[in-house]
């Protein structure tokens, strides 16, 4: 073994290859091929989309547990630990698990050289292959069809919200951005898209598949009301199940769609109406409108796209304090910061801008100056990290205050690594 850490692993696969970004599937494919070369002993979920994945792989993940199978799940990036990208019953597997699968890959490798993500997606796959779970949730990083991911065939592929968003891999267009989603459509096999207003594209590429797409809004639905909600597909009588455990509407969307595409695996993997229930209130995910109450109450939000940004400002002033919002932001250059920025600040009343641990973040200064051009707030601090402006968000804060954390998963987990 060439490590006997993880982190020295990590560190290692960081080095690897030239950039951080590679899309295409010839060099993870080949590579897999050394490994794995039967059909997967499993059930495949892959899930894509611009925002809502990782909310719709909590749920389908708690909803399968609580329905008695054992559950693989792959996503990315993690907040604190690496291995929270690759789960099993609901747990991280160990570093030893890891490892011992790192090993295998640099192996069969040979001279083939893989991005951090590939290293990691094959990982994932060859733990779910020799541990043989009864099903595997795949969240795509990136797009959906040149993505590492997509090397396995889902039995469902479940596409949730789509706007622009990695404009630089993907282009600026949802109809473009559509397509790109769309990879991970199978001929002959069911696809669910989630989100609302479908790109014509999406529906285009389902047809010349031959393969059976459902819709929200069309081929299944819901409505909400104060207690429960009731969720219903075209060919099915109508189910009431409590509210997703997830802060936002948004997450009807999402719930609606997981419970679509269990639908679809029903022959596979039957669902009892029960295992939703119990799916539904027990999911959490970090990072999403997490909020930790303390002598001042923390809202960490991973959201740094605009549609994402929306739904948390929705959020925000759905639930209104006595006091100030204080914002620390942390972006990444290839954001629409401008976008961000216009639909946070109505709920914001001062900013800590923070740099991130990552090449591409935006510097704090340039943030707060972008921020300062954009709005009256009555604050705007540039911090030297993450750490530095929940410190001096937290000492300008008042005891009905709330300081929301935001802008990247780098930004909240370098809060939650601070013990906000």
């Amino acid at each position: 073994m060439r490590f006997t850490t993880l982190d020295e692993w990590l560190s290692w696969q960081e080095t690897l290859h030239a950039t951080d970004i590679e899309l295409g599937l010839e060099r993870v494919a080949t590579v897999f091929q050394q490994l794995h070369t039967e059909n997967p002993p499993f059930a495949v979920i892959t899930v894509a989309g611009t925002n809502g994945k990782g909310s719709s792989v909590a749920m389908l993940e708690a909803i399968l547990l609580a329905a008695g199978y054992r559950v693989g799940a792959y996503t990315s990036p993690h907040l604190l630990t690496y291995n929270e990208r690759v789960r099993l019953g609901g747990e991280p597997v160990s570093d030893a698990l890891l490892m011992d699968s790192f090993a295998r890959i640099d192996d069969a490798r040979q001279d083939t050289s893989l991005t951090y993500f590939e290293f990691a997606t094959l990982a994932a796959l060859d733990i779910f292959y020799r541990q043989t779970p009864d099903v595997v949730v795949l969240e795509v990083g990136l797009g959906g069809r040149l993505d590492a991911v997509n090397i396995m065939d889902a039995d469902v592929a479940l596409i949730t919200s789509i706007s622009i968003d990695h404009a630089e891999w993907l282009g600026n267009e949802r109809e473009a951005i559509a397509i790109e989603k769309a990879g991970i459509m199978r001929a002959g096999r069911p696809v669910v898209f989630s989100g609302r207003n479908m790109p014509a594209s999406l529906a285009e590429r389902a047809t010349a598949l031959g393969a059976s797409l459902s819709v929200l809004g069309r081929d299944f639905d819901f409505q909400t009301q104060q207690a429960d909600w009731q969720w219903q597909a075209v060919t099915q009588p109508a189910i009431t199940l409590p509210h997703p455990a997830l802060a936002g509407h948004h997450q009807f969307d999402n719930a609606a769609g997981v419970l679509m595409a269990l639908a679809c695996l029903a022959q596979q993997l039957p669902v009892s109406e029960q295992a939703m229930q119990q799916g539904l209130q027990a999911v959490s995910l970090a990072g999403r409108f997490q909020v930790i109450a303390g002598d001042v109450t923390w809202v960490l939000d991973v959201a740094h796209n605009p549609d994402g940004v929306a739904r948390l400002a929705e959020l925000l002033a759905a639930t209104p304090v006595a006091g100030r919002t204080l914002a620390v932001i942390g972006m990444m250059q290839d954001k629409d910061i401008a976008a961000v920025v216009n639909r946070l600040q109505p709920e914001i009343d001062a900013w800590y801008t923070a740099n991130l641990p990552s090449p591409r973040s935006v510097e704090a200064d340039t943030l707060a100056e972008m921020i300062r051009s954009q709005t009256d707030a009555e604050e705007v601090v540039a911090c030297a990290d993450v750490s530095a402006a929940c410190a001096v968000a937290k000492a300008d804060a008042r005891d009905t205050d709330r300081i929301l954390v935001c802008g990247s998963f780098y930004t909240v987990a370098a809060a939650l690594s601070h013990s906000i």
